[in-house]
């Protein structure tokens, strides 16, 4: 068995990743769950949370991810982010504007399509922030 798995984070915009890793902790519809090498087929949905790269026994990266599919083989893991953002690059002034702002967008929302699309956007920017305060897998970095 190889030591490493390739890694691919792809969002709408861009392939914003390809690496060989130790291991990744991918944010799960129904939990976070580990890919190592070897790791058996699968597919999963991501809820909005925090996607860790692991190197040298470590958390080398991590990502917020706005949600997605996952596909895992035995050497590969590929994300397919509805968006993603490196947690380094969070800026928290901004995002507590964001989630100001998008508070208001709920409360003046006219209809039910607006206000769903709002509430969606305020569950994401809440993830990012709770993912900034709570970092998991923080390792290191």
């Amino acid at each position: 068995m190889a030591d490493t798995l390739e890694l691919e984070l792809v969002s709408p915009e861009s392939l914003l990743l390809t690496q060989s890793v130790e291991m990744v902790v991918v944010p799960g519809a129904e939990g976070d769950f580990g890919v190592l090498p070897g790791h058996a087929p699968m597919i999963s949905n991501i809820r909005p949370g925090t996607l860790a790269i692991f190197e040298g026994g470590s958390v080398a990266q991590r990502f917020f991810i706005a949600g997605g599919f996952a596909e895992i083989t035995e050497q590969r893991c590929t994300i397919l982010a509805e968006g993603a953002v490196l947690m380094d690059d969070i800026d928290r002034a901004a995002l507590e504007q964001e989630l100001r702002d998008l508070r208001e967008d709920v409360s003046a929302a006219g209809d039910d399509a607006d206000k769903s699309a709002a509430t969606e956007s305020l569950e994401i920017a809440e993830a990012k922030l709770q993912a900034l305060d709570a970092p998991a897998y923080s390792g290191t970095h």
